[in-house]
């Protein structure tokens, strides 16, 4: 037999089961948060035809987009974000839906980046959206879904910062400068917290912006005042319990993904480095691209891999995440051995049965604890004792005592 060498595609990873517990879990938090505030769950292919996705993201995204021809000779791309996907999806399906519709989506997304630490080739997204509602109101609940769903994780110290792209609008307006300008502008200042003010200067001076131009630029996002829209969502915010304190005005925040058209935000959690854990926007012309009128929709999404960063960071990953309570050992006596583990699956009680019968006791007992399951329940004889693998400690019980304990 000719030997296959394994391993993995550069950029895409595979999650052994102590981490695949981990995103789980997060997965499960978040979905109990979104369908608490009344979204539902979508799910679309992996595979779209390239023309849906083709021009939606910019340039950049393009150019990061996985485009191929199938067997059928079809041009056809990778999801690349979800957003797009759910304009489809709505513009398609209109008549179907309810509206407003309120959705959350978790599944992977695949961009040709140049691998480096925390970037990856295929990853999760986390998104949820409101179409159909162009009230701040909807605004104001995508943030407090955010918002929520970090509590809820046990996040206490992260800041909203929030601005508007009309900021950017208007600075073209009053510049003279063309969308291709603003583009530029656009995503130049979107950098501006991760490479500083010089660098940012020395994009747009390379766009064709003089060096007083692009100074002026730079101090006149600066020194704008956000928005009365953003400062009524900011008071509707307040108004449903939002601590104002997490509520930060930023006017030079820009968000690159040329689909916005008015709130944008990022959560940034203070002590990780790595960058915002969530971020979104109104998008109110996207799904007229499909539909064939505007449709007004707002969303976001959570960058699931820096969340799981940031709960690693943080410390705040439950301690014990084995959905089985118990290993059931068989050791000297398999008949009792299999009447405790029927018994147990009677009452609903997660367990699992050690199944290697001629394996030493002291090797089922690593086995569990390699699996970090809380308990093992040991026969001798016709007798019983539950064991805390945690504690290491062990007492004899009858069954009816060890069903109790366990429920």
């Amino acid at each position: 037999m000719t030997k296959v060498q394994p391993k993995l595609l550069k950029g895409f990873r595979d999650f052994l089961p102590e981490k695949a517990k981990k995103r789980q879990w997060l997965i499960d938090t978040l979905k109990k948060v979104f369908e608490s505030y009344g979204f539902e769950p979508l799910e679309t292919p992996a595979l779209e035809y390239e023309e849906v996705l083709l021009g939606k993201y910019g340039d950049e995204g393009d150019k990061l987009m996985y485009r191929f021809e199938d067997n059928g000779k079809r041009k056809v791309a990778l999801r690349y974000d979800q957003t797009v996907p759910l304009a489809r999806v709505v513009a398609q399906y209109q008549n179907e839906l309810p509206m407003p519709f309120k959705r959350y989506q978790i599944q992977n997304v695949w961009r040709a980046e140049n691998t480096q630490k925390g970037r990856f080739r295929e990853f999760l997204q986390m998104d949820a959206d409101i179409v159909g509602s162009d009230s701040l109101l909807s605004d104001a609940e995508i943030i407090s879904v955010a918002v929520k769903s970090l509590e809820k994780l046990g996040f206490r110290n992260f800041k909203i910062l929030i601005n508007d792209r009309s900021v950017f609008m208007n600075l073209a307006d009053s510049n003279s400068l063309s969308g291709k300008d603003l583009i530029i502008i656009t995503r130049a200042i979107d950098k501006l917290k991760k490479i500083g003010e010089e660098k940012v200067l020395e994009e747009l001076i390379s766009n064709g912006f003089t060096q007083e131009k692009a100074t002026n630029i730079l101090q006149s996002v600066k020194n704008t005042k956000p928005p009365a829209y953003i400062e009524n969502c900011s008071q509707i915010l307040k108004n449903i319990g939002i601590d104002e304190e997490k509520i930060v005005l930023l006017p030079t925040l820009a968000r690159g993904l040329d689909y916005y058209t008015g709130l944008i935000f990022e959560v940034e959690i203070e002590g990780y480095d790595a960058g915002s854990v969530a971020g979104g926007g109104r998008y109110d012309s996207l799904i007229g691209m499909f539909a064939g009128r505007q449709i007004p929709a707002v969303g976001f999404a959570f960058g699931f891999d820096r969340l799981m960063e940031a709960l690693e960071q943080f410390d705040l990953f439950p301690k014990e995440l084995s959905s089985v309570k118990t290993l059931v050992t068989v050791s000297g006596n398999k008949d009792k051995s299999l009447e405790v583990y029927r018994k147990l699956r009677g009452e609903n009680i997660p367990c699992e049965l050690y199944l290697n019968e001629d394996d030493k006791l002291e090797k089922q007992l690593k086995y569990a604890d390699k699996k970090n399951i809380p308990y093992s329940i040991i026969t001798d004889g016709n007798n019983l004792a539950l064991k805390d693998m945690e504690k290491r400690e062990q007492e004899n019980l009858d069954i009816e005592e060890i069903i109790k304990k366990l429920k």
